[in-house]
């Protein structure tokens, strides 16, 4: 295929220089995002006179042709091609001749790769919210089933207070909340249109470029030509969105691995979604959880090398620049992957709530409702705490817990003890009692839920 700059060069291309300056490998991805932006910028272009309707409209059509044999099948993207707008454009002109060099007109590659990137990963932010959605639901569903399901909470990795498995997993529905918010963010801020800078300086044809701009549904148009080809924050902001996403799944990832191990038997998992070993018959392994958890730092890595290749590039465009597509493709790839499976593998999650209830009764979770007490009773916290803290030094080294010590071994420790204690420290009243908003009682809990699903 005839290059399109080849005027100015009196020699073909080195074929490993073609194979490697080439970007349709991975931009062809963008085949009706391209033809999209070229449908509309042929539209302006003839509402201007800038070339006659008739061209414009033949123009619309041939490109409409051509992205309708694409997505059929019948044209296939040609892997010699510079890169999928030069595949475009040399196609167009092939099928319509003369009319077909009239498209780029008003238009350089520079803002022409600007915008269709920008269309591309507007519908992929749609996509994975609401791939982030149908997580929350499940997340959300599986909560429905788990209010009064009592669990021992932790800091540091130490049993810490009890809480419900509820309150637990709405933790993570509100950070994949917050994901989606940030999205919400990005979208808005990558919603305007670079079309119409052309190479840099903007041109001297009498170009519409608001018309084009809310022909693609834009709200706007970057209003610097410079700015409009060299700024990539939008592929940036929305790589350290699904990083962050990444993030909290990986989180939850590693407690899925943690709960449906022996050691916690918390969980298990369908066998849909886990697979065994090659040697140890015994072994179920919560592989899809690692697998995410593993696919975390690769999206990070696509983050830094985003930031990595941007970070000395002088105005305006430059090559670097086409860096930026396999990199924020792949982010998009990974995080929809990881989304599709993640949902469905906690759908068909197994609570075992009786070793939950068991591991809470260990490890003096409720030695701070014992303090609590002593304060209600009047005592000042400090002087409670450091009573609590003694009474647990006496159940550790008689190997036996808070609920078991008798009222006359409490009494030598405060008088302020009575029988109502064992009511206040049994795990459901420590549990269920604390209703404050976000705590893990069931009208919280329940409140939390209601605010999720909005």
């Amino acid at each position: 295929m005839a290059k399109m700059w080849a005027g100015r060069f009196k020699k073909e291309e080195n074929k490993e220089v073609n194979d490697f300056n080439s970007s349709i490998s991975f931009d062809g991805r963008m085949y009706e995002s391209d033809i999209t932006g070229s449908i509309a910028h042929a539209t302006m272009l003839g509402h201007q006179g800038i070339i006659s309707e008739d061209d414009s409209k033949l123009i619309c059509e041939t490109l409409a042709d051509i992205l309708a044999d694409i997505k059929d099948g019948k044209l296939e993207l040609d892997p010699e091609a510079e890169d999928i707008h030069m595949f475009v454009e040399a196609e167009l002109t092939k099928r319509i001749g003369e009319v077909g060099k009239r498209l780029h007109t008003s238009r350089s590659r520079n803002d022409q790769v600007a915008l269709d990137i920008r269309i591309e990963l507007r519908k992929d932010i749609i996509e994975i919210k609401g791939l982030i959605q149908n997580l929350i639901n499940s997340i959300l569903n599986l909560a429905e089933k788990n209010k009064e399901t009592i669990m021992p909470g932790y800091t540091h990795l130490q049993r810490a207070q009890p809480i419900t498995y509820a309150n637990y997993l709405l933790a993570y529905a509100y950070m994949l909340k917050r994901d989606i918010s940030r999205l919400d963010d990005t979208y808005k801020r990558m919603n305007y249109s670079p079309l119409g800078a052309c190479a840099l300086a903007g041109t001297t044809y009498d170009i519409n470029r608001e018309m084009v701009a809310k022909s693609l549904g834009f709200d706007g148009i970057v209003m610097n030509s410079l700015d409009s080809v060299s700024d990539r924050d939008s592929v940036v902001e929305l790589a350290n969105d699904i990083a962050l996403c990444m993030m909290h799944l990986s989180r939850f990832s590693e407690e899925i691995i943690l709960h449906c191990s022996w050691e916690f038997k918390f969980i298990e998992l369908d066998d849909a979604y886990s697979t065994g070993s090659s040697i140890m018959p015994q072994k179920k392994n919560p592989d899809i959880a690692e697998l995410v958890r593993g696919k975390t730092g690769r999206c990070y890595g696509d983050l830094i090398a985003l930031l990595t290749m941007l970070k000395g590039l002088p105005l305006a465009y430059n090559k670097d620049m086409q860096e930026d597509k396999e990199a924020i493709f792949d982010a998009v790839d990974t995080i929809k992957q990881c989304l599709k499976i993640f949902a469905p593998m906690i759908d068909t999650i197994t609570v075992n709530k009786e070793n939950m209830r068991r591991a809470a009764a260990k490890g003096f979770i409720n030695a701070t409702d014992l303090a609590d007490y002593l304060v209600k009773k009047g005592m000042a916290f400090r002087d409670a705490y450091k009573i609590s803290g003694s009474i647990v030094g006496y159940c550790i080294e008689k190997n036996t817990i808070l609920e078991d010590l008798s009222l006359d071994i409490y009494k030598t420790y405060s008088d302020k003890f009575e029988n109502d204690l064992y009511e206040y420290i049994n795990l459901e009243t420590c549990t269920f009692k604390r209703t404050s908003m976000g705590a893990s009682g069931v009208k919280s809990v329940e409140a939390q839920i209601k605010d999720l699903r909005g």
